[in-house]
């Protein structure tokens, strides 16, 4: 049996996936964009090591393109290591069973540490858009009155700046 691989470029990463995988709907919404595109198309002997290769990549990623809602904080810790914290809105919009247009705006908890968090302490403020490619963490604490929280972020490990050159840059 074969089957056709679609190879998608995100900055230097190349990601290679088949058209019956869910996650290819969102690669083709980001390839709009010029980010995420389809450069080759490859049809390959189908077996269980080429399935298991194709979902590793796949696995904890996260890519999105959104507009920042206020300058990232900065933290740097006893080691030296910098902690970049901030917010990433995306908005994605339709047409309502009446014909209006309708936006919709999620909001992004994002994480870099070292470098990008460098990067993104010297070039991001509000309402920049950028691209960023990372993974989801989970993770909980107790806040004062002792009630367990849990906190869904994204820990970036590449950021790519979009829109016009700033005067600084």
């Amino acid at each position: 049996m074969c089957k056709r691989f679609y190879t998608f470029s995100f900055g230097s990463k190349r990601l290679k996936t088949d058209s019956g995988l869910f996650a290819i709907s969102s690669l083709f919404r980001q390839s709009d964009t010029g980010l995420a595109e389809i450069t080759k198309f490859k049809t390959v002997p189908i077996n269980r090591d080429t399935k298991l290769k194709t979902m590793y990549a796949l696995k904890n990623k996260v890519q999105l393109i959104g507009n920042l809602g206020g300058k990232p904080e900065v933290k740097e810790m006893e080691s030296g290591k910098k902690l970049a914290t901030f917010n990433i809105a995306t908005s994605e919009s339709y047409r309502n069973a009446k014909g209006e247009k309708v936006t919709e705006t999620q909001w992004h908890r994002v994480v870099a540490w070292g470098k990008v968090a460098e990067i993104a302490e010297k070039y991001l403020d509000k309402g920049k858009e950028v691209a960023i490619e990372g993974k989801l963490i989970n993770r909980s604490y107790n806040d004062k009155d002792g009630n367990k929280k849990y906190i869904t972020e994204v820990q970036v490990n590449e950021l790519l700046l979009l829109g016009a050159k700033s005067a600084e840059a």
